[in-house]
């Protein structure tokens, strides 16, 4: 799919996730229509409860929704079987978590090229080195997670999310677990992916001052959408959630 054919690089139709059954059953997302940009990074939002982890799950594959549709670089996933699934979040997906989910035998560089050595595939060396570069790691790379720190840690995982150059990356609570400070300087890292490289982001986040780096934020309440904001400074994120807080 070309930058040009306009379509978004992931979207959500009427997208539900219903938990349980019967007397029990939870509602996760009720109705969630989206479209994210190529080059854009979105933040996502809300109360805790809102189902904003379970709305990136979905998106990203991890889940599947209750009804609707989700569209990756034009593919309806929904459709997809599970081998096909894996494929194309191999190929378009890459995913940042709050713990870093790194292998603690491997070396940062190996941690980082992982999946590429999973799908059978080489990292191209030049690309490679300028992420390393990029991510501030190249002189870490031989290091295991036990000799790096949290934010260290983090930045392999970035890293790892970019190395395939995947279509959409999406990050989940990825300051959760840092100090404010490391925090700032992974954030930083982040909005550079976009504005360098050109990579679209989701981000899930609490933090008012992470959404402030997005281009836009979505507010979840109860399972929808409920409020879409331009880029805006921490403290307009922060009064939006706690008017919801507050509902």
């Amino acid at each position: 799919m070309s930058e040009a054919d306009g379509k978004p690089v992931v979207e959500a139709r009427q997208v539900t996730r219903r938990y349980g059954a019967g007397d029990t059953a939870v509602d996760a997302l009720r109705g969630v229509s989206l479209h994210v940009e190529r080059g854009e990074l979105t933040a996502v939002m809300g109360p805790s409860g809102s189902g904003k982890s379970t709305l990136m799950h979905i998106l990203a594959g991890l889940d599947r929704p209750t009804s609707g549709e989700v569209l990756v670089d034009g593919t309806s996933i929904g459709r997809l079987g599970d081998t096909e699934l894996t494929r194309l979040r191999r190929k378009h997906i890459g995913f940042v978590f709050q713990f870093f989910n790194l292998l603690p035998m491997l070396t940062a560089e190996e941690n980082v090229v992982l999946p590429l050595s999973i799908a059978g595939e080489k990292p191209e060396r030049g690309w490679l080195s300028s992420l390393l570069e990029k991510v501030g790691l190249s002189d870490r790379r031989r290091h295991r997670p036990a000799e790096l720190s949290g934010g260290q840690q983090q930045r392999v995982a970035i890293a790892r999310a970019l190395v395939s150059r995947p279509t959409v990356v999406f990050a989940d609570e990825p300051t959760g677990n840092l100090d404010s400070a490391t925090s700032e300087e992974i954030l930083h890292l982040m909005r550079d992916s976009v504005d360098v490289f050109g990579q679209t982001t989701v981000m899930v986040t609490h933090d008012p001052r992470a959404a402030a780096i997005a281009d836009r934020v979505l507010f979840l309440a109860d399972g929808r959408i409920v409020r879409d904001l331009p880029r805006s400074d921490p403290a307009e994120v922060l009064a939006v959630m706690n008017e919801l807080s507050a509902l």
